[in-house]
């Protein structure tokens, strides 16, 4: 039977990569972003730009491509004390994650995600999740996906898929990616219009994109891109 997807979609490198992803392997492609106190909007202005951008210039996928979803989580952002919901400087804990890891924000994504699909008759979770990013962080890993999705199957006696086609590949692999799903006019467009930088910055335009240049989320596309030019 034929799949429907929604696609976790923060307007970054990743989830853009995985819209094509889902684009050119489902029916059906629905979106959802999280409004969950972050320290900056910017990733849900730049979504939107995405959307439109893959709308104009693909058209093969724009019948595909269905409502976008908005959900506000504020407790999330209420409860959290890291780099993503706070003003504060970006440094390493002693667990030996970095102080950008929001606890549970992956969870809670997937478990809205799983019953906003249930309502809209979607049966695949698409998400950028990927366990050889640098940081490590645990509700990215495919372990936990795989308990996810056996627990989200149960809770809504509905078999329910998370796929995460960036789980085992790196950034340069990742620009690839993007290439082989939609040549260079995705590639383009994942430089122009996606946003992955922690400070939100929109100013300075780079090779890869835009962004500070020095933060992790930055200093790992650039070096993705680098690598991946270089190959």
């Amino acid at each position: 039977m034929p799949r429907h997807a929604l696609v976790l979609f923060s307007g970054g490198q990743d989830s853009t990569t995985c819209l094509a992803h889902a684009l050119t392997r489902y029916e059906r492609v629905e979106t959802v972003a999280f409004d969950y106190g972050q320290r900056h909007r910017i990733e849900l202005d730049a979504r939107l730009q995405v959307l439109g951008a893959l709308r104009a210039q693909f058209p093969q996928w724009a019948g595909r491509l269905g409502e976008d979803h908005l959900l506000a989580v504020p407790v999330l952002g209420e409860i959290s004390d890291t780099a993503l919901t706070r003003d504060v400087a970006l440094q390493m804990q002693e667990s030996g994650l970095p102080n950008t890891f929001v606890p549970g924000r992956n969870l809670l994504f997937l478990t809205l995600a799983a019953a906003l699909a249930y309502r809209r008759g979607l049966d695949v979770l698409v998400t950028g999740v990927c366990e050889t990013d640098f940081s490590g962080y645990p509700d990215c890993r495919d372990d936990t996906m795989k308990a996810m999705q056996i627990a989200l199957s149960l809770g809504m006696d509905r078999r329910i898929l998370i796929d995460t086609p960036l789980m085992w590949i790196d950034k340069a692999a990742t620009w690839q990616l993007a290439e082989s799903l939609g040549g260079p006019a995705l590639v383009e467009l994942v430089v122009e219009h996606t946003h992955t930088c922690y400070l939100g910055e929109r100013g300075m335009r780079h090779d890869w994109g835009y962004g500070c240049g020095s933060c992790p989320a930055c200093v790992l596309r650039a070096r993705g891109w680098m690598n991946w030019r270089a190959g």
